[in-house]
């Protein structure tokens, strides 16, 4: 979402504008729009344009760090994994079957092949 969106937004919102009216101003779902206000209004639940899209910029930036490097269960696992030759498909269906109420347990094919190609420290770095 640009700043001047949220600026329409943060002046809508102010003069009492719903989220669908909003949205349809802004040729938004109103999803987005509902959305954008959860996420980014302050404590108090009021909404700023500057602060919303400096919250999400934030959220955004890059290099957020790796889930194989920071999650050293999951990092352990999908090693394993890889040693018994199992391939990066495999490995993501098995986290998900072995985890199905722990998210933070499952990994995509394309994490592991990142893990395994991008990065020119080898498999699962961080280990």
């Amino acid at each position: 979402m640009s700043f001047s969106e949220r600026e329409e937004i943060a002046v809508a919102r102010a003069a009492g504008g719903s989220v669908r009216a909003i949205a349809r101003w802004l040729g938004r779902s109103p999803a987005t729009v509902s959305r954008e206000l959860r996420r980014n209004a302050d404590r108090r639940g009021e909404y700023r344009a500057t602060a919303a899209h400096a919250r999400a910029w934030e959220r955004a930036s890059r290099p957020k760090p790796a889930k194989l490097v920071v999650n050293r269960r999951l990092r352990g696992i999908v090693q394993r994994d890889l040693e018994r030759k199992y391939s990066p498909e495999q490995i993501a269906g098995r986290l998900r079957r072995a985890f199905p109420d722990e998210p933070e347990m499952w990994v995509s094919t394309e994490t592991i092949y990142q893990s395994l190609y991008v990065t020119s420290r080898g498999p699962c770095a961080g280990s």
